[in-house]
């Protein structure tokens, strides 16, 4: 029976990159503005003053010092505290498919064969720009691909939801190969008033072909095993969807207005994040153990780890407590301080960007894991 094999991967980056000084300087501003619009119910004991940001904070809490984003000057402004991303026509390419097809261009080149022999396109994602038509058909005809596509979302755990897809329509024979992308544009999702999260994400696109072992030239990485594991969880949540316009001509819920801070805006990320810290670390943790014992790899042997990006203390213990001891940096890759968290696409760029150094025969370990809760491990071994 064939297997599959990661035969390339493609990654887009945004021109614009916001450090964490920048950032604090629009928070602050903005934040300074709004104690002073609130100082009367301050004083009374309405609502509590916003303590400013810092990038003493921020890099502390998440190992993050930078994020490249689609737009810099609508982040930054302090009037609008957003990007600014125009609504397209339904005649032009959308932006998500925009970014998706110039990663997976980048990753059809490194693969070197034509996109004739890619029968099927995965877009996985954590946000989606409409219900339908699904973004992988309009990527599937952007790049000229027959077959069949449809999009995918298991927030950070999309990327490797999507490889195990891959991998199994593989194994079933179903295609000869496969392409799975990750647009993540994140900063759409971020609430940038929020102290607590507003330096977390940046916008990005990943690409990874997958292919019969059958058809797979040199090189490459055998996929030894592939799992996955969901446990429903709210600490980690975004309410925005098609049905809120009817609790807001009902009058169920505020209008579309930010509100006070402390009033968490849920139809923006929110999450709980000393319970996802908590929660999250032994999950994942005992599930590449476990995995890997069943595949008959020995983890402390794990030669790299690419783990997702969410924040560099949860990935040092989930290290940690794989390896049996301090990861070495090149065991552990880190790119969220460059990136910031990228949702679905922070493991396939730390895979992308750190694959070097490997002899045929090496084994590593994709990983993510998120919003669900869900996670996915995925074992390769260098062809």
């Amino acid at each position: 029976m064939p297997h599959a094999v990661i035969a390339a991967t493609g990654l887009f980056t945004p021109e614009q990159s916001i450090s964490n000084a920048e950032l604090v300087q629009a928070y602050n501003t903005w934040a300074e503005r709004w104690n002073e619009a609130h100082a009367q119910q301050i004083t009374e004991g309405d609502v509590a003053a916003l303590t400013p940001s810092s990038v003493e904070f921020i890099e502390k809490a998440s190992g993050i010092k930078s994020r490249f984003v689609l737009d810099k000057a609508g982040i930054l402004n302090p009037d609008r505290m957003a990007p600014n991303l125009p609504e397209r026509s339904n005649e032009e390419l959308s932006i998500m498919a925009e970014m998706a097809v110039k990663a997976a261009r980048q990753a059809i080149e490194a693969w070197g064969k034509p996109v004739s022999e890619i029968g099927a396109v995965l877009c996985a994602a954590s946000n989606m720009p409409r219900p339908y038509p699904a973004l992988a058909v309009e990527i599937q005809q952007a790049l000229g691909i027959e077959g069949f596509g449809f999009d995918m979302n298991v927030a950070c755990s999309s990327a490797t939801f999507g490889i195990k897809t891959a991998a199994d329509f593989i194994a079933s024979g179903s295609v000869k190969a496969v392409l799975m992308v990750n647009p993540e544009i994140c900063s759409a999702h971020l609430n940038f008033t929020d102290r607590d999260s507003h330096f977390i994400f940046g916008d990005v696109c990943t690409a990874v072909i997958v292919e019969s072992s059958e058809t797979a030239g040199p090189g490459g990485w055998d996929v030894l095993g592939t799992r996955l594991k969901t446990v429903f969880s709210n600490n980690i949540r975004n309410n925005f969807g098609f049905l809120n316009r009817w609790a807001l001509e009902t009058g169920e819920v505020a209008s579309t207005e930010r509100l006070a801070p402390g009033e968490q805006d849920d139809k923006l990320f929110i999450q709980q994040g000393r319970k996802v810290f908590k929660d999250v670390v032994p999950l994942v943790s005992d599930m590449i153990v476990d995995h890997a014992g069943d595949l008959g790899i020995e983890p402390t042997g794990l030669k790299r780890m690419w783990l997702h990006q969410a924040n560099i203390n949860m990935n040092q213990m989930i290290g940690r407590k794989v390896l049996g001891r301090d990861p070495e940096p090149q065991e552990n890759v880190i790119i969220l301080d460059e990136y910031a968290n990228t949702s679905s696409a922070g493991s396939v760029i730390a895979f992308h960007l750190h694959q070097d150094g490997f002899e045929a025969g090496e084994t590593g370990l994709i990983c993510s894991f998120g919003a669900g809760y869900s996670a996915g491990t995925v074992f390769v071994r260098k062809r």
